[in-house]
């Protein structure tokens, strides 16, 4: 059973804006998906599909075989959602916050609390958790956030930029807490987000997105085929020979693509029979942000093209 199976899924708003066009997704549990593009890309149109607080115009959706247009309640019973300015009540303490919306989430008043108290000391926040909300941080009302998104037990997390506007160490924190629950508790998580080196730290899957159409889809090691197979080594050399074919970036520094690692210490043995002397030596892999941008641009080429 998927965690996600979309179809051809569609929205286009009475206008006529397409803010989603014939997505095609296949989740499997306990994923961190990552769902990448720029604001307005579909993203936050996705998700409310998803969790069918929209009608998909056509297509169909599915989690975990629940459709969430037709038993919205009980795809509401397995998924938790925490949105990028999650809003609760400044008046009430962070533990009366998620007491209350414990009970709204169908917990009973006992269970609430005691979920609460297990949630509040997992998400470092037990030391305040009778502290009214508004004396809360950015970052201590995100992870209350995650906390009440996590109450009645998912088995699926929708999260909208869930680190947005935090400090770098309250990023780390809830970085920390999102591969704990995929890899400790077996939670899916589907992440929003347009920051694509923070996405390559946490997930182990993406979805790219642009003017509501998904372009591609996999993991990074899929998405890196795409573009481009091997590695690029970087070389800072007095000599580089000229039957090696190579891209000067510096004075002395070179890039050349190859396809493993291993083709590297026969290049630097031909520099140095060629009375080079090697300075420096370096191999990296496209990030997943050079690899978005460069299937953006032969994406955006193909819609000239029709």
């Amino acid at each position: 059973m998927k965690a996600i199976l979309a179809e051809n899924l569609s929205k286009t708003y009475p206008k006529g804006k397409k803010a989603v066009e014939g997505l095609h997704l296949s989740i499997e549990p306990g994923e961190v998906f990552g769902f990448l593009g720029p604001n307005g890309a579909g993203k936050t149109t996705t998700v409310k599909l998803l969790n069918g607080i929209l009608s998909p115009t056509t297509g169909s959706c599915r989690i975990f075989d629940i459709d969430p247009f037709q038993h919205p309640e009980s795809a509401h019973q397995i998924s938790g959602v925490v949105t990028e300015h999650a809003q609760m009540y400044d008046h009430l303490t962070g533990l009366q916050n998620l007491v209350f919306y414990g009970t709204v989430f169908g917990v009973n008043t006992k269970e609430s609390e005691l979920r609460a108290n297990q949630l509040l000391e997992t998400f470092g926040l037990a030391d305040s958790a009778n502290q009214r909300l508004a004396t809360y941080s950015t970052g201590m009302r995100q992870r209350l956030s995650l906390a009440r998104a996590m109450l009645h037990r998912p088995k699926i997390l929708f999260l909208d930029e869930p680190t947005s506007g935090l400090d770098p160490e309250s990023t780390q924190h809830v970085n920390s807490m999102i591969q704990r629950l995929a890899k400790n508790e077996g939670i899916t998580v589907f992440l929003c987000t347009h920051q694509l080196r923070y996405a390559q730290e946490i997930c182990s899957s993406y979805g790219l997105i642009d003017d509501g159409t998904v372009f591609a889809t996999g993991q990074l090691g899929t998405l890196r085929s795409l573009v481009s197979s091997g590695l690029t080594v970087r070389i800072e050399a007095d000599h580089f020979p000229s039957d090696i074919p190579h891209k000067k970036t510096g004075e002395r520094t070179v890039e050349i693509n190859v396809q493993d690692e291993s083709e590297i210490p026969s290049i630097v043995r031909h520099i140095v029979e060629q009375d080079g002397s090697v300075y420096h030596v370096s191999a990296r892999s496209l990030s997943l942000e050079e690899i978005y941008f460069s299937l953006l641009e032969s994406h955006k080429s193909k819609k000239e093209n029709l």
